[in-house]
């Protein structure tokens, strides 16, 4: 474990958290790692988990299945990030599926042991509640964001809006994406075959530069 102290530091719920303190938490929580191969579905769609998942290694993406087999793609979870942890805590089915996209190993804790304080007293835990909220909290308005995005009416202003965000979060007008291009169009929902279309137009205007996941906005 102490492997990944690394990406235990820079994940949110373990902000504020010393690294010499790291071990005793995870003791104390009862924290297991479990590996995945790729494709591998860690969390399906309407299972009910009461874990939240950290990446220490790999990466996933939060798919949405519709009642046709139509995927969207939410949101993609790399290392030092959480998931799981909304629907581990309100105890309910996950209405989304976590499916890795490269071999990952995943560092899973019971939601209760982070809400409810242990016998032993432990003063991180105010500060673990803390972080879970707070993460909670930013995945929400992230979901906002996307709604903005895909809210769009045609899939040239889709993409143009979803691109413009990723160059506000990297402060960079050159950037990637976490996305192939049939994952962006899952993202976008959009059609694959309009997307790349309005890509190449987005290119011979002078608007974009594109090569497989990364952009550059030329204006």
């Amino acid at each position: 474990m102490k492997n990944y102290y690394k990406v235990l530091k820079n994940c949110p719920l373990f902000k504020g958290i010393m690294e010499e303190d790291l071990s005793k938490l995870l003791n104390c929580l009862g924290a297991k790692v479990i590996e995945f191969d790729k494709k591998y579905t860690i969390i399906a769609e309407e299972s009910l988990s009461k874990q939240v998942g950290v990446m220490l290694l790999g990466s996933a993406n939060i798919n949405k299945t519709d009642y046709y087999g139509n995927r969207s793609i939410l949101s993609n979870v790399k290392e030092g990030e959480i998931f799981g942890e909304a629907f581990a805590c309100a105890e309910v089915p996950s209405a989304v599926s976590v499916i890795a996209e490269e071999y990952c190993k995943v560092l899973f804790i019971e939601s209760s042991r982070i809400l409810r304080s242990c016998s032993n007293g432990c003063l991180f835990h105010q500060k673990l509640i803390y972080n879970l909220m707070r993460d909670i909290a930013l995945k929400n308005v992230a979901f906002h964001q996307k709604m903005q995005i895909t809210s769009k009416r045609t899939t040239r202003e889709k993409l143009l809006a979803y691109l413009n965000f990723c160059a506000r979060q990297k402060g960079s007008n050159y950037f990637e994406i976490p996305f192939d291009r049939q994952e962006l169009a899952d993202y976008l929902q959009v059609d694959r075959s309009g997307l790349s279309v309005e890509i190449g137009k987005l290119k011979n205007e002078g608007l974009i530069e594109n090569f497989k996941n990364r952009f550059r906005l030329l204006k």
